[in-house]
């Protein structure tokens, strides 16, 4: 094994004799330093401390070397408490001749790989061919350690869920572990944590965060949280494809530009697991790869993109146009361009608000497709995200059931999804039919379904739904401020209201150019603008034109 394969394995040793501990320490450096990390602890105490600080940090312990005869805890006593901490680590026990029948006995009680009589020198002979033996039986488990963001929770709590989508929609690396689990379990001992406050989240540098809000988990994974200015040519609010689209543009096109993201980046479409009707790409992308690729390509240019960042307000001071965060903060800008997107409606079912992300979810909530795997899965709605989310279901689940309330699919969904949700075997789409009503305890036991078109009403065992109806703009926060239709879509351009020859409340001595809201400077595009196509591709054209009208807004001004 190189140096650089094994460059965070450790070999620990404890001794409580300070002098024991200082030469068996040096003798390990001088043959095995090269490659591995030797720790030295001079208490079993001591040496859990350490052992638990690894383990945080997702460092890799292949040997673990006691003493056996150290006061408070011996190195019998060390070597089980350590088990719990690492289990793969290969176990030695230091001992005098006087102590072999204890350390015959810990061969069963801690499952002792070796023991080595004191005094071990000269090392060549006595020490080395023990700890080579030990090191190679170490490489042999190919034991893999953890290095990402580790996620302790459990399967049936929200926040677990969310922490989950919020890390995995981020393009963060994470390791999922319940917290029943034994490895669960040793990582909550590890973090001095309990199972009454999950989820625990562990950062690959060994930080604990218990119960970590979305800003905060943004700030310790390396997610940018604060602009890097106070003044911009241009803010982006909101990170859908509308969004990217117009964070590419605008930077590539040489404006100082930060896109603003409550979440993640992505939107809607980001949630989808396969887009198959975006130009150029005739085998279809995921939702979550069309992301990714549009986020590189704007950070590339020169765009800042902030997550976890909520915009409240938006304010008109002489020629900046101001945006306030939740927290109190502003930043400035020339121009502002409104890609807020749309969130999908919350089903009104009775016992279904308190079973959000334990077993009803909305969107996609693609971390949570491996545990369906063999189950009975629903989707309720009937539009492209519904379509495409069963199709990635019946993967893995034993059935899908798509619950619609119109009379077919056709009214709502692209005709090739449509043909390919005909020809899957364990797709079964119920049209007329919605869901009334969802019961369980812990989490969602079974939905109770009506048929509209006969009244009958049908008990359904499932413990995942995944809702996908409607689209409620996210524009509450704009309220008074630019002129929105009476379902809460922002109106642009020609649609404004007029008053008189004008739109209402105009300022400037121009007519409003086409994605231009009531306010000059301030621009709509794509899904939260009225009347929008609600297209990916639409969504991303918008983004782009937005960014032609900002540059004629600022030639103008």
């Amino acid at each position: 094994m190189t140096a650089s394969a094994t460059a965070r394995a450790a070999i620990l040793t404890v001794d409580d004799d300070p002098g024991v501990s200082r030469s068996v320490a040096r003798d390990l450096r001088r043959k095995y330093g090269a490659d591995y990390r030797i720790v030295r602890a001079e208490s079993g105490q001591h040496a859990l401390d350490a052992l638990r600080e690894m383990k945080l940090r997702g460092d890799q312990v292949a040997v673990l070397l006691a003493d056996y005869r150290m006061p408070q805890m011996n190195g019998i006593e060390f070597l089980e408490h350590a088990m719990d901490v690492y289990p793969n680590a290969r176990r030695v026990l230091l001992t005098a001749y006087a102590d072999t029948d204890a350390a015959i006995s810990a061969i069963n009680e801690v499952d002792l790989d070796y023991y080595l009589l004191k005094p071990w020198d000269p090392p060549e002979e006595k020490l080395y061919p023990v700890l080579d033996d030990q090191l190679a039986a170490w490489h042999a488990s190919d034991y893999q350690p953890v290095s990402e963001t580790k996620v302790v929770g459990h399967r049936w709590n929200s926040r677990s869920s969310d922490v989950r989508e919020f890390l995995a929609r981020n393009q963060v690396p994470y390791r999922w572990y319940l917290s029943e689990d034994p490895e669960g379990q040793r990582l909550l001992a590890a973090a001095e944590a309990d199972d009454l406050r999950l989820p625990v989240v562990i950062t690959p540098d060994g930080e604990v965060l218990i119960e970590p809000t979305d800003a905060e988990l943004a700030a310790r994974v390396g997610l940018d949280t604060v602009p890097a200015k106070e003044f911009y040519d241009l803010v982006v609010v909101g990170g859908g494809p509308a969004g990217l689209g117009a964070a590419v543009y605008g930077a590539s096109e040489g404006l100082r530009t930060v896109l603003v993201e409550r979440t993640a980046a992505g939107g809607q479409a980001g949630q989808s697991s396969r887009i198959e009707n975006y130009l150029g790409f005739p085998d279809g992308v995921s939702g979550a790869q069309l992301t990714e690729r549009a986020r590189r390509q704007a950070v590339k240019f020169g765009a800042e993109l902030l997550t976890t960042r909520e915009v409240v307000g938006i304010e008109v001071n002489g020629s900046a146009r101001t945006v306030r965060f939740s927290d109190g903060e502003t930043i400035d800008a020339h121009a502002i361009i409104l890609a807020t997107g749309v969130s999908y409606r919350l089903l009104a079912a009775p016992g279904l608000t308190e079973l959000a992300g334990r077993g009803v979810y909305y969107g996609s909530a693609m971390s949570e497709a491996a545990n369906c795997k063999n189950h009975d899965v629903y989707i309720v709605g009937g539009a492209n995200s519904a379509g495409q989310a069963a199709m990635y279901f019946a993967r893995m689940a034993k059935s899908v059931t798509m619950v619609v309330r119109g009379t077919t699919l056709d009214l709502s969904m692209s005709y090739y999804l449509v043909q390919q949700i005909a020809n899957v075997a364990n797709i079964t789409v119920r049209t007329c039919t919605e869901v009334v009503e969802g019961s369980g305890d812990e989490h969602l036991e079974s939905l109770t379904l009506r048929d509209n078109s006969t009244g009958v009403t049908e008990e359904v065992d499932t413990q995942w739904v995944f809702v996908f109806i409607g689209a409620a703009p996210r524009t509450e926060w704009l309220d008074g401020v630019v002129a929105r239709d009476d379902d809460g879509f922002v109106i642009s351009g020609p649609d404004l209201p007029l008053e008189g020859s004008r739109p209402r409340g105009w300022t400037a001595d121009r007519a409003p150019y086409h994605l231009e809201t009531s306010v000059p400077g301030v621009f709509v595009a794509g899904d939260a603008r009225a009347d929008s196509a609600k297209r990916v591709a639409s969504a991303v054209g918008e983004g782009a034109m937005a960014v032609m009208l900002v540059h004629r807004y600022l030639e103008k001004r």
